[in-house]
């Protein structure tokens, strides 16, 4: 009992350093874990099961509470776009950047109470019917999914101007960077399932070199080259929160998170899209928190349904790191998840004020732009040491992708084409056809 609560504290503590840094994903450092385990007694395992799964839940609960802090502090939009950012940065950019910080942080402690309390109880007996009845639908309701996304990135523009083509051209730009950035990443994605250019030994990595590329690099890069500078933070002694708030944003996040969590494919970011259009939820605290929420119960909730007894649905990368690394059997696994979750959830919190208030002060100190080239140094090496000079390649050429959507203000979740595209068409039968059209197949 005492390695695993020691190992919680571990993971949890080193989230905590992990999470100030912009872009980099928890992932990247459970795969280096996971290189290293598989290091030990030429592939053996040194650590036992009840260290190490800890360990890995503290990591992945830890940041997915604590990486809230860059993602609204080290963030800053220019001028240009205060009123189409997320709210988190619009608090930021009116001083209030710790708010929306702790806002976000009561959603993700309430993701840890539904995950422990609400749902890790009755997984084990109704997710596995769910599954049994969902598994031949999945296709579709994935196509329904891309359909979705596609239909939602509405014009932005032509709303000035004489008619003409100009008016034409203007509105239909950032929608038409959106649906190139899906099928181009979606092509990117079929190269790399059926032509995979990552050694045989770091297979497990494959898509990682074009995440970071998609999502990651360009979020550094916009940073480090921002022109905006951060105003005067101040902090609040209380939150502007009450239960009617915290119900709906659980509702809301809880939705689309436990959608991403228990669906293939389907990340956080799509979860919380779904959700927020099908609860019509327009209050920007009810939003953040909502995030936050959603958030926690697709990271950490992937993680706890892996472990969950006749079950065991391995969903999102965590889950596939630690299934290379064991596979949970019995219900003393899923009691050690629960828990594990639980005290990092609680300690995670605890060290949120405290992390936001130090990060407000190194920024006063540090200028954020530094960060994030810091961080962008941290993430490159990452990538060499994982996957090599390949992986780099891959890197590069994805980091061109996910900057179309930034440039021509698109939104970025249309990168996740990546994914969404290649399994898509697998599961519906016509991935093969399709890779031999690219020529793809041998």
């Amino acid at each position: 009992m005492i390695p695993a609560v020691a190992a919680v504290l571990a993971g949890t503590v080193l989230a905590c350093f992990l999470a100030i840094l912009p872009g980099l994903h928890i992932y990247n450092v459970m795969g280096l874990a996971a290189l290293f385990l598989y290091s030990l007694h030429g592939g053996g395992l040194a650590a036992m099961p009840e260290v190490y799964i800890p360990f890995m839940l503290g990591l992945v609960t830890g940041w997915s509470i604590l990486n809230t802090i860059p993602s609204v502090l080290l963030g800053a939009p220019d001028e240009s776009a205060i009123f189409t950012v997320l709210p988190g940065q619009k608090y930021l950019m009116i001083g209030r950047g710790y708010e929306g910080t702790m806002m976000i942080g009561a959603g993700s402690l309430a993701g840890v109470f539904m995950l422990v309390f609400l749902v890790g109880p009755f997984a084990p007996k109704f997710l596995p019917v769910a599954r049994y009845v969902f598994n031949p639908h999945m296709h579709w309701i994935l196509w329904v999914v891309i359909a979705f996304i596609l239909m939602t990135e509405w014009p932005k523009g032509g709303n000035r101007g004489p008619a003409g083509w100009s008016k034409f051209f203007d509105a239909w730009s950032t929608l038409g960077a959106g649906l190139f950035t899906f099928f181009l990443s979606g092509l990117l994605g079929f190269l790399l399932l059926y032509r995979p250019l990552v050694s045989v030994d770091d297979a497990f990595q494959n898509i990682m070199p074009a995440f970071v590329g998609l999502f990651a690099i360009p979020w550094c890069l916009i940073n480090a080259i921002s022109g905006t500078e951060v105003p005067k933070q101040y902090v609040c002694d209380t939150l502007n929160i009450n239960g009617d708030l915290l119900l709906r944003s659980s509702i809301a996040g809880g939705i689309g998170g436990g959608f991403a969590a228990f669906f293939p494919v389907i990340t956080g970011g799509i979860g919380g899209l779904l959700a927020g259009h099908a609860t019509a939820q327009r209050d920007e605290r009810v939003f953040m928190m909502s995030q936050g929420v959603s958030k926690v119960v697709y990271y950490t909730g992937a993680l706890m349904l892996f472990f969950a007894p006749g079950l065991f649905l391995t969903r999102g990368g965590g889950a596939l790191i630690i299934k290379g690394l064991y596979t949970p059997h019995t219900w003393a696994d899923y009691y050690l998840a629960l828990g594990s979750i639980a005290l990092s959830g609680a300690v995670s919190f605890l060290l949120m004020s405290p992390l936001t208030k130090w990060t407000l002060k190194l920024i006063k100190v540090v200028d954020y732009r530094h960060i994030s080239i810091f961080s962008l140094g941290i993430i490159t090496a990452l990538v060499f040491v994982i996957t090599g000079w390949v992986g780099l390649f891959i890197m590069t050429v994805a980091t061109g992708i996910g900057l179309i959507p930034v440039l021509f203000g698109s939104r970025r979740l249309n990168c996740l084409g990546v994914l969404l595209l290649p399994i898509a068409c697998n599961m519906s039968g016509i991935g093969e056809p399709v890779a031999a059209f690219l020529g793809l197949l041998k």
